[in-house]
């Protein structure tokens, strides 16, 4: 195990992270609000830790996959430990399990939160809520690999671990280039969604606090209502709608259209499903609105396209309460929980491509069946699966459900009823945020015990790392020397 990377690593995303709270700082004396001293001790903190850290000499070159995974899964946890220092040192989040809660929340873009009223934030802290998302929305460790050239010789594992989707594609020959040129369309992105929902009307800051959770797929609001806040901006909801859709998508795949490339846009059955999928949601939820609750075509259009692509996408923004919908309707949503968006997107969820090499590989036992003998690959488009990815499917999805199940057990064993333990536990696992009962889009999580809110906690960081490098990070077979 090469200690000194490892430990240089941690230091470089602390300072990463110390750095991404000067905004905040920033805004707090702007508006003189008292959480300017959370923000500078917090970022003193992360900046006497991470900078000698930084500094560890590194002499060996040589560096597996057991570094990127301890890195991967440390990272995240101490951006999480550290993240929580804001709201604990200024009070607005007291207790360490409700900070670390949310912290974790908005670093792995759930957008579930234990906050009653958000409104009666300081928007310094608001701010900073809302930036977490946008930082673990591309990944922090991308980053950091985008940034600090020096961690090249790591930059694959490191990659690989945090990237989500079962196939950790590059779009460039070198690690450092993707990481700059996802981070730069990710970049480019925000900026867009920021512009266009200030032309729609809103504030710079609702703007930037919408866009954040847009693009990274996260769902924190600084309006109670969410969304529905905006209910009489129908075109804020329809960029919001626009850009949750595209930041759903596979990066890579808008990195070619940039280029004018858009062939592997049209051509990817993941895009392809994934916009079937939105699709047939939506016009099932509003034919549903429209013929058993009586409401306005426009509004049902409108309505059940947000929520359609809001749970899909795994981003958690509402425009209203979907619990209070037909129970047809209120079925399509929780069944889209399960979905999730496309590999390599800020989404989170099992991933629709986890779903097509599924189905493959059940038609290839079928046909297997009936002709024993034949050689029949799994295949997406032309490309042929690998039976070791085929089978990494197969194990995430066993292991995603055993977890589910866990969860749900550990849960109603705290008391919480049926609907809202399931809903909670997939929608943390899946990290949605809003679920059905009362963790619902009109509720939040501040009723479920500690003991509850760290094993959510827990799903989410196994969510958002696609619980292999959770897994690999806890093996006894990980620390042996």
């Amino acid at each position: 195990m090469n200690k000194p990377l490892i430990l240089r690593a941690l230091g470089l995303v602390l300072l990463c992270e110390a750095g991404s709270m000067l905004p905040s700082l920033g805004i707090a004396l702007y508006l003189q609000e008292s959480a300017y001293i959370a923000f500078a001790i917090s970022i003193l903190i992360l900046t006497l830790i991470g900078l000698p850290l930084s500094r560890t000499l590194i002499t060996a070159s040589d560096v597996g996959y057991r570094e990127g995974f301890v890195i991967a899964t440390a990272s995240w946890l101490l951006l999480a430990l550290f993240g929580a220092l804001p709201f604990m040192v200024s009070g607005v989040i007291p207790g360490f399990i409700d900070a670390l809660f949310e912290t974790m929340s908005g670093f792995t873009t759930t957008g579930a939160s234990i906050l009653k009223d958000v409104e009666s934030i300081p928007r310094s802290m608001l701010f900073w809520r809302s930036a977490t998302h946008w930082l673990g929305g591309m990944g922090i460790i991308v980053l950091t690999l985008a940034l600090i050239p020096s961690l090249k010789i790591a930059g694959l594992k490191l990659f690989r671990a945090e990237v989500p989707g079962p196939d950790k594609s590059k779009v460039l020959p070198r690690v450092a280039q993707t990481s700059r040129e996802l981070y730069k369309l990710y970049i480019i992105i925000t900026i867009a969604e920021i512009a266009a929902l200030k032309i729609a009307g809103l504030s710079w800051f609702d703007s930037f606090i919408h866009t954040f959770g847009s693009v990274a797929t996260g769902g924190f609001s600084n309006y109670n209502a969410s969304v529905g806040a905006f209910n009489n901006n129908p075109a804020a909801q329809y960029i919001i709608i626009f850009f949750m859709f595209i930041c759903g998508m596979n990066f890579t795949l808008h990195f070619h259209a940039i280029r004018g490339n858009f062939l592997p846009l049209w051509k990817d059955p993941e895009s392809r499903l994934y916009l079937a999928v939105t699709v047939i949601a939506w016009l099932l939820i509003s034919i549903n609105l429209i013929m058993a609750a009586d409401y306005q075509i426009g509004i049902a259009l409108r309505q059940s396209a947000f929520q359609t692509v809001s749970i899909l996408t795994t981003t958690g923004f509402a425009t209203a309460d979907y619990t209070l919908w037909p129970t047809f309707s209120q079925g399509v949503i929780f069944l889209l929980m399960f979905i999730g968006g496309c590999a390599g997107s800020t989404a989170g969820g099992i991933k629709n491509v986890r779903y097509l090499i599924l189905a493959k590989s059940a038609s290839r036992q079928v046909a297997k069946l009936i002709h024993p003998k034949a050689v029949i690959p799994v295949r997406l488009g032309r490309s042929i699966v690998p039976d070791e990815l085929v089978e990494n499917v197969q194990s995430f999805f066993f292991l995603y459900f055993i977890l589910l199940i866990l969860g749900i057990l550990i849960i109603t064993a705290l008391g919480i009823d049926l609907i809202s333990a399931i809903s909670a536990v997939a929608a943390c696992l899946g990290n949605i945020g809003p679920g059905f009962g009362i963790v619902g889009p009109a509720s939040n999580y501040s009723t479920i015990p500690g003991a509850g809110k760290l094993v959510l906690t827990i799903c989410m960081l196994m969510g958002r790392l696609e619980i292999y490098t959770i897994l690999v990070f806890f093996s006894h077979r990980m620390w042996r020397s």
